[in-house]
């Protein structure tokens, strides 16, 4: 569930939360004289605010002059915190924090991967704040629908008895899934009723992604209260969705879906 990383931006800003923790955040300010929707980038499982999609997205509100937030969940890139020790709901709480406090007015939210589920928590909480959702290979509902049935019977005992199990990976860093991982996933399950969202959604998914299998875009369509939402299928694309042709079909749908509104 980990996207593309690039190298490290300095120039970040702080949101602190009141636990103590700092979340790492870039924002551009959209133009006064538009009525438009800002965006917000959420990043995947060991990803970070830095990659190519985030990028891209900021470079399509530069040219069109709308708000962008993108941001580092606690554990990930420059924010505070271990990895090991964040949870579905943490992370969840911090996209929310970002949502109400580093932003006004309607989002659009795109999440990648994992961001996929943070974008359906996130939209589903604040409802009167969404303006649209774009899912890149989303992956809500990982812990318990994937990770579960991926991992052997001896890594999942492993996760019993020491209470977490590291896995390689087939990017950068080796995976660390904790047993509150899994026990947290199952308090915050977005696929098992329906999804009470009416905004328009839009989602990528690369029929050669070997992390989250395609499939899982149109589970999430089924799941929608929505009817205003539109599945791509990409023929060979992988899960990052990273290559040029994909960073140029992701602003296509964000900026469609900006004029659509």
């Amino acid at each position: 569930m980990s996207n593309d990383t690039t190298s490290p931006d300095q120039s970040h800003q702080i949101l602190a939360r009141a636990s103590g923790a700092s979340i790492a955040y870039h924002a551009v300010a959209g133009s006064s004289s538009n009525s438009l929707p800002g965006i917000i980038f959420m990043t995947g499982f060991m990803s970070d605010m830095t990659g190519g999609k985030a990028l891209a997205l900021e470079q399509l509100a530069r040219e069109r002059e709308l708000a962008f937030l993108r941001f580092d969940y606690q554990g990930h890139g420059q924010s505070s915190g271990e990895f090991a020790e964040g949870t579905i709901g943490l992370w969840a709480e911090d996209a929310l924090a970002v949502l109400d406090e580093l932003t006004e007015g309607p989002q659009i939210l795109v999440g990648s991967s994992m961001g996929g589920w943070m974008m359906l928590l996130t939209a589903r909480t604040r409802p009167e704040r969404i303006a649209g959702l774009v899912g890149i290979a989303a992956a809500p509902d990982f812990t318990e629908d994937l990770l579960r049935q991926e991992l052997t019977a001896e890594q999942m005992a492993e996760v019993e008895e020491n209470g977490f199990v590291v896995v390689p990976s087939e990017f950068e860093d080796d995976y660390t899934f904790t047993k509150a991982l899994f026990d947290d996933g199952k308090e915050h399950l977005v696929l098992r009723e329906e999804i009470p969202l009416d905004c328009p959604v839009r989602l990528l998914h690369g029929l050669n992604d070997q992390s989250v299998p395609w499939q899982t875009a149109l589970t999430i369509q089924e799941k929608l209260r929505s009817e205003d939402v539109e599945v791509t299928l990409i023929k060979n694309g992988d899960h990052r969705l990273s290559e040029d042709a994909d960073l140029a079909r992701l602003t296509r749908t964000v900026s469609a879906l900006v004029d659509s509104l």
